[in-house]
């Protein structure tokens, strides 16, 4: 099934990110605040709630 290879190759390259990222990792160094980030997730949700529909 083509769906489950495309999953597949995105847990595979997820875990690939994963590996290398543990290898030399960095601070996250947030650029906004955690109210900022909030706002910003349901101006999202709101933008795609009837994306279904």
């Amino acid at each position: 099934m083509a769906h489950n290879k495309n999953v597949q190759v995105l847990e595979a390259d997820i875990r690939a990110w994963v590996k290398d990222w543990n290898e030399d990792p960095k601070p996250i160094i947030w650029t906004k605040t955690a109210e900022e980030i909030l706002d910003s997730l349901a101006h999202f949700r709101r933008r795609i709630s009837g994306a279904r529909r």
